[in-house]
């Protein structure tokens, strides 16, 4: 029962399961490395501990995922929009929760944090709710190096500084209002502007 419970046991239970996942892509020691760094990042701002582990796998994924697509390891079908604000609680999570909406499958899309917060803000959930859009599933993610490097474009949302540049990726900064500053009335606008912009950007980075 002990080592069900063990963190150490559990993550490294985890490691093993990505690793068989991309046995051929990724080296397993790499993977393990990524697991415990996912853990560690997360748990920076994490109030509930619980969850850890399985979120700490989930990102994993993501962040081996965008590592393998930005060595050409494995294919990349969709173009990718990496979205970035400071606590990835509330702009970033909007944007992508709405191309998502938008583009479905025509675009694969992620969002993350220059320093994350601990949950994603009421507001942000109750307006995308408004919409039809579930934001039960996700979580404030912080910013790693293998999502930009995977990334088509990268939109960031008043962190721009903390995002690495790389040549050949198509790079903007929206200026949008902290919807962690606003009211219900205040973020729905916030929403309505991201979506108008997410619409222009899905149409010029994906097949007509």
């Amino acid at each position: 029962m002990t080592s069900l419970l063990d963190p150490h046991a559990v993550l490294t239970r985890a490691a093993e399961r990505l690793a068989a996942r991309f046995e051929g892509v990724v080296n397993a020691e790499t993977v393990e490395r990524v697991v415990f760094e996912s853990h560690a990042a997360l748990g920076r701002t994490a109030k509930v501990t619980d969850l850890l582990p399985p979120l700490s796998e989930h990102f994993a994924y993501e962040r081996l995922t965008a590592l393998a697509q930005s060595k050409g390891l494995i294919a990349k079908p969709h173009p990718e929009i990496l979205y970035v604000c400071v606590q990835n609680s509330g702009r970033s999570q909007m944007a992508a929760a709405l191309t998502t909406m938008v583009a479905g499958d025509r675009v694969h899309v992620r969002s993350a944090g220059s320093q994350p917060g601990e949950f994603i803000l009421p507001n942000v959930q109750e307006a995308l709710t408004e919409l039809g859009v579930d934001l039960a599933q996700e979580y404030p993610k912080p910013l790693t190096d293998d999502v930009v490097r995977a990334a088509d474009a990268v939109i960031t949302m008043g962190c721009g500084d903390a995002c690495p540049i790389y040549p050949g990726k198509r790079y903007e900064d929206w200026q949008l209002d902290d919807p962690a500053d606003l009211d219900l009335d205040g973020v729905r606008r916030v929403r309505d502007e991201i979506r108008a912009r997410v619409e222009t950007l899905v149409s010029e980075i994906t097949p007509s």
